[in-house]
């Protein structure tokens, strides 16, 4: 929620912001008036312009750990000592075969978990970790972004990214605990099948026969929920897990 140690104008920090869900986020954001700062491991994305968008993104790479603590000090230094009124984690990697199919665990190595749970995981942890107190000062709200994968054996989702969006949903839970008494908000998302450009064959077999409302989420739908979630809509909601998946999940 905005506060007065943000100015007139709340800020949103959101990672993985250069297509799909994180593409309708920056949108549904900026048009309410926030300040939004991106977090990705590419340079600024020309396709998903947005005012103020190239000075306030951050080109940083979340599988590289090390990496880290230098870029929270530069969103830190981009926040000029105001609070951070919502953080969004956004970004996951998801590695397919090289046939685009599904790695199971027999065809997992070590080096595949380790960079799905680095970028999935861990670097979702040590971001809010570093930016608590900004969190703090603003009783901001964090909303990670867990997939219906982590609930469930999907067909196109591998093992590695499915474990470790189930972590990030127990992740969420435990960071609803340590902070919610500090006055940040902590709830996670789950989307389902999402009309964007990484959706995988098959995916019009799902629609049809798995999912109730038969069609595919809108990136927009999904944002729409983030927003809320940030917004003072929801100030007693903390903990939460919210299905985004026409009723896929029953």
């Amino acid at each position: 929620m905005a506060s007065e140690t943000t100015g007139d104008r709340p800020t949103l920090l959101l990672t993985g912001a250069s297509r799909g869900i994180g593409h309708a986020t920056v949108k549904r954001f900026a048009s309410a008036g926030w300040r939004v700062i991106t977090v990705s491991r590419h340079a600024f994305p020309a396709e998903c312009p947005w005012e103020g968008g190239e000075e306030n993104h951050v080109q940083l790479d979340l599988s590289d750990l090390d990496q880290l603590p230098a870029g929270i000090a530069d969103v830190q230094r981009r926040l000029g000592g105001r609070g951070l009124d919502a953080l969004v984690n956004n970004a996951g990697i998801s590695p397919k075969g090289e046939d685009g199919g599904r790695l199971g665990v027999i065809e997992s190595e070590a080096a595949i978990w380790m960079q799905v749970f680095r970028v999935n995981l861990f670097s979702t942890a040590l971001l809010a970790r570093g930016l608590f107190e900004q969190l703090r000062a603003a009783r901001g709200a964090v909303v990670n972004v867990t997939s219906i994968a982590g609930s469930r054996v999907h067909p196109f989702a591998g093992v590695a990214y499915a474990t470790s969006k189930a972590a990030l949903a127990a992740l969420t839970r435990e960071m609803a605990l340590d902070f919610g008494a500090h006055g940040i908000r902590v709830n996670a998302i789950a989307p389902g099948e999402i009309d964007t450009a990484i959706l995988s064959p098959g995916t019009s077999a799902i629609v049809e026969h798995d999912i109730p409302m038969k069609r595919l989420g809108k990136p927009a739908e999904v944002a729409e929920t983030i927003f809320f979630l940030c917004t003072a809509g929801a100030s007693y909601v903390n903990g939460s897990e919210i299905y985004i998946d026409g009723g896929q999940h029953v």
